[in-house]
């Protein structure tokens, strides 16, 4: 055994056996690099990722490669999803050095000094693909290492100088761009696939982000609502979408979403349960409902860890095979299915055609809509849908019993919070009681145990809370709490809502330039400290802080939150004016700052403000927070606010920004405000 039995990730405890000397990045292996004056092997990864695996079998469990790697370096394994920090840097880094995109596994060659002079991701152990071997490729850079030093220093010079230059510079008294959002929404018009949906060309990620700033300005230009409704649409009818258990993987390798790859990551997930929730009170499409309803069945039903909280994601590879649970054929299907529900199935499936995975098997998608295959067939609407369901359930009940893909089940702080936002959004569009009772007990254990002395940490696994939590934790699980008290109010989310935006400004803040650093002011010192606006895979942790910042400010009127906020997006004004693709949380902010969001305040009978919150929650109103207090008590800030009228009845209290209008006591005169607001 190496270095890493001790750890609480999977995928370095994956890696725990091989013969390979990993250590996890830490002080030991540092130290070890400095007093040796050997270079470092960095390998960062995660436990779902397919080309992790096939790299950790060609290469990590070899004994001769071991023994190169051994000789050569000191060998570090990062799981990417525990030091985000880390992954950040170093795949910025790869791709100054090599001009090609990054992924993972991300192979990197660092100085003692933690400097990057070499590196790639995936490479075979025998050369193919265009790519040296591993085993050729290891003497090779050790001998640059070692033969010119010089070259390297200079290189890595410049390269820190660069990386320096990915922070926005800050321009003083830098005007908001208010036509950016009109920019980057013709960006998006331009790269729309109108066929297949979604954006640009194969692979296609779900572009979440995006899609939801498209929704949040339809009203404006049609345009927009049309691609957010052929885009989720495409990805629920297509392989992306796991057809019979609901959840979405995390992108398709084709234009069509047919063939994903197959990892499914807690994430995706979250953003699009909320994504389908409000495109479903856009456009009253059942079956964005229903989606959404399908993510929320798979999360509860296989990501529920035994504590409360949620777990990080599902394996692409089970049996060393991508895929190998998923797929199917005709025979295995026609084997467990009656006469008619086959015809049906193999028809709405695709299993009628080709094999569409490795030649040889068939995965599903709706490949002919099953209004259609109803006609064809002779079987009204209602018949179909029974056999359809029957269907998927008889076969989601056979493929349980297959070997199953590993479940990492580690607890991010940022990823559940994702998830806990995205449950209460769905169970306050939807009616979902279930999902407010999961989203509220993750947040009470997410308090409970990596919440410590009035600082959060990022990660937990099997009792043991560990690692510096980093912006992005910080900031969903403010915004998440900003969505759980909309869907029910509870005192101590707010208290710590208070307490988590107090620790964002004092261990965060860049005081002097404005915007948030990713890690905090007291984390360990790496070759560059990152201040990211992009959004990822994830929301970026800057636009969640301002958007969160901005609202519990207003709530609270409490000022300093809200010049926070301001200083963030002016900070980010220069990328936004002129490149604002990839910034759509930010430039929801921006709109925030722009025009102040509405909170509407209800107070008094607590049922009656319940039918009112129902009411108002009907429609899509993205600009809108509804906060129900009538069993808050007393409360601070702009929050306090009277209940004026009769005992049975309900006072509203519609506020923009700071500014609330003169009290409204009926149901009618609530709906009226809202409509001819448009």
């Amino acid at each position: 055994m190496n270095h890493l039995g001790g750890e609480t990730s999977p995928y370095l405890l994956q890696h725990a056996q091989n013969p390979v000397h990993w250590y996890p990045w830490g002080k030991e292996a540092l130290a070890r690099a400095r007093r040796e004056n050997k270079p470092i092997l960095l390998s960062i990864g995660y436990s779902a990722c397919h080309w992790c695996h096939v790299m950790a079998h060609e290469s990590f469990e070899d004994p001769q490669i071991a023994a190169l790697m051994n000789e050569h370096f000191v060998n570090i394994k990062v799981d990417r999803e525990e030091r985000p920090d880390l992954d950040q840097i170093y795949q910025v880094a790869h791709a100054m050095l090599t001009q090609r995109g990054g992924g993972w596994p991300l192979t990197m060659f660092l100085t003692p000094e933690q400097e990057p002079f070499f590196g790639g991701t995936y490479f075979p152990k025998a050369s193919r693909y265009g790519l040296p071997g591993f085993a050729e490729l290891l003497p090779r850079v050790a001998a640059a290492y070692r033969d010119h030093p010089g070259a390297i220093g200079e290189q890595s010079a410049r390269l820190k100088a660069a990386l320096a230059l990915t922070n926005p510079e800050p321009v003083a008294d830098a005007a908001l761009p208010g036509d950016a959002v009109k920019h980057a929404l013709a960006a998006l018009v331009q790269s729309f696939d109108p066929q297949h949906g979604g954006f640009g060309r194969a692979p296609k990620f779900p572009h979440a982000a995006e899609l939801d700033l498209c929704l949040r300005n339809h009203a404006h230009d049609a345009s927009l609502l049309e691609i957010v409704r052929v885009t989720l649409s495409r990805m629920e009818e297509g392989g992306i979408h796991d057809q019979l258990a609901g959840g979405f993987c995390r992108y398709s390798v084709d234009a069509e979403w047919t063939i994903p790859h197959f990892e499914k990551m807690l994430y995706d997930n979250a953003a699009l349960l909320a994504l389908y929730a409000d495109a479903w009170r856009a456009t009253g499409n059942a079956a964005f409902a229903r989606t959404a309803r399908g993510i929320g069945a798979w999360v509860l039903a296989e990501m529920c860890s035994p504590e409360g909280a949620f777990c990080s994601s599902l394996d692409a590879d089970s049996e060393h095979e991508e895929g190998q649970f998923y797929v199917w054929t005709p025979d295995e299907v026609k084997a467990l299915l009656n006469a008619d529900e086959y015809r049906l199935a193999a028809r709405h499936w695709g299993l009628d055609g080709p094999p569409n995975f490795e030649h040889s098997a068939w995965h599903l998608r709706v490949a002919v809509p099953l209004a259609d295959v109803s006609r064809e067939i002779g079987l009204d609407t209602a018949q179909a849908q029974r056999a359809i369901e029957s269907a998927r359930w008889k076969l989601a009940a056979a493929r349980a019993k297959r070997v199953r893909p590993a479940r990492d089940d580690k607890v991010l702080t940022s990823w559940n919070a994702l998830m806990i936002e995205a449950l209460a959004h769905g169970a306050r569009a939807l009616g979902e009681p279930k999902w407010l009772a999961a989203a509220q007990q993750a947040a009470d254990f997410i308090r409970g145990t990596l919440w410590r002395d009035g600082r959060l940490l990022a990660t937990y696994k099997d009792g043991r809370a560990h690692l510096n939590a980093y912006l992005d934790d910080h900031a969903l699980m403010l915004f998440a709490l900003l969505e759980l008290m909309q869907t029910s109010f509870r005192r101590h989310d707010l208290a710590w809502a208070i307490e988590l935006a107090d620790a964002l400004l004092d261990r965060f803040e860049d005081r002097a330039a404005g915007g948030f650093f990713f890690t905090s002011h007291d984390h360990e010192k790496l070759i560059h400290r990152a201040k990211p606006g992009h959004d990822n895979a994830t929301p970026s942790g800057n636009g969640t802080a301002a958007r969160a910042l901005l609202a519990l400010g207003h709530w609270l009127g409490e000022r300093r939150y809200v010049d926070a906020a301001e200083r963030t997006v002016r900070v980010f004004a220069r990328e936004l004016a002129a490149q604002p693709a990839g910034f759509a949380s930010l430039l929801i902010a921006l709109g925030e700052c722009l025009e102040a969001p509405t909170t509407v305040l209800l107070t008094g009978d607590a049922a009656t403000c319940a039918a009112w919150q129902l009411a108002l929650e009907r429609a899509y109103r993205p600009g809108v927070r509804t906060l129900d207090l009538s069993a808050a008590g007393p409360l601070p800030g702009a929050l306090s606010k009277p209940h004026v009228g009769a005992a049975d009845a309900a006072t509203a209290w519609v506020c923009r920004g700071a500014t609330c209008l003169p009290p409204i006591t009926t149901i009618e005169a609530l709906e009226r405000e809202f409509s001819s607001a448009g």
